[in-house]
Parts: C-alpha cells; structure tokens; sequence
C-alpha cells in the first residue's frame, strides 16, 4: 500500500435479497491510521434498510457545490466527458467504491461518478444498502437500478452514478453520448 492511500482500502460485505442491496457493512481498517500511535485505528461503517446506518456522521455536501468523487486510478475520455457535463467546482479522486460512497455520506462529495466500466456487483452491493438506508440513490450511468442474483452479471458494465442528495440533477446532465457508450 502506498502512504496517503491507506484509508482508501475498504472491505465490503453486502446483503442482497429478492435482487436488491438490503444490508451492508464498510470497513475501513486503516481508518484514522495517520491521527498518531494513540488514536483507534479503523472503523465500521453499516446499515440495513428501514433500520438505518450506522458508524459515522451523516453531512451533507455544501449547498450548492458540485464536489465529484471518482476514479482516482481508472480514469479515461469517457470519465472525463462525463466530469466535465456536470461543471464540477471540485473533483475528488479516490480509490475504491466503498470510500466513494463514504465521500457522500460524511459531506465531502455531491456525486460518485464513474462513466466506465470495471465496478463490479461486488463493488456496489454493500454501499448500495447503506446509501439507501439514509435515502441516497445509486444507479448506473443510463439510471438503471443495479440487479444482485445470479443469473446477473458481475460487471457493472454501464457505469455508477450515486448521490445523496439530488441525484436528479446530476442524472439530467449526463451527455447521451455517454449514456450510449456504456451498454448494460
């Protein structure tokens, strides 16, 4: 692991019932590893839906900024095209889906966005869950909701779009060239 990116690592546990994210768990072990020898490393981040989530402070991103969370290491035109229709005042690269969706959910991110494919069903299962247990929404980029069998494949093949807050808005500025590059 590299120094600085440590707290990007996450292990996920997802439950999925009847094909939908219905609990999940987001670890985050090397949490708070740079606070000193005395702080408590690591944290778990979970929620069941209608029961709620738990494990960190729910905050809003500031009201009217679009800060944009995505790929920090699998980014290409497609992404960027996509960044750049959303007129980001700030776009925050980082790695791994779970610590997107923690972006969202401590304030820090408006939008998850990822225009490509490569998140897998693995990637978004858990997050999903939590998301909606505090009434965020995750969807592909086209604004299908992820399905969880098995007769689905792995690959979320057309992308993610998560937000807690306005999810509408930033769905509307999608370009279609976008949306018809990345096929479920």
């Amino acid at each position: 692991f590299c120094a600085g990116l440590l707290d990007h690592v996450t292990v996920l546990i997802g439950i999925a019932y009847g094909g939908k994210a219905i609990a999940g768990v987001i670890n985050q072990p090397y949490y708070n590893y740079e606070a000193g020898a005395d702080a408590v490393l690591g944290r778990t981040i979970w929620g069941v839906l209608g029961i709620g989530a738990f494990g960190f402070q729910l905050t809003e991103a500031p009201a009217g900024k679009h800060i944009i969370v995505t790929t920090r290491s699998h980014s290409s035109t497609l992404v960027n095209e996509c960044i750049s229709a959303l007129n980001p005042d700030t776009v925050i690269r980082v790695g791994g889906a779970g610590n997107k969706i923690i972006q969202l959910i401590e304030g820090k991110a408006s939008a998850y966005v990822f225009a490509s494919p490569g998140c897998k069903k693995w990637d978004t299962c858990a997050p999903e869950a939590i998301l909606h247990a505090v009434g965020g929404k995750i969807t592909d980029i086209r604004g299908n909701s992820f399905q969880y069998n098995k007769e689905v494949k792995h690959m979320n093949s057309a992308g993610v779009l998560a937000t807690l807050r306005n999810y509408d808005y930033y769905a509307s500025r999608i370009p279609n060239t976008v949306k018809q590059s990345l096929v479920p």
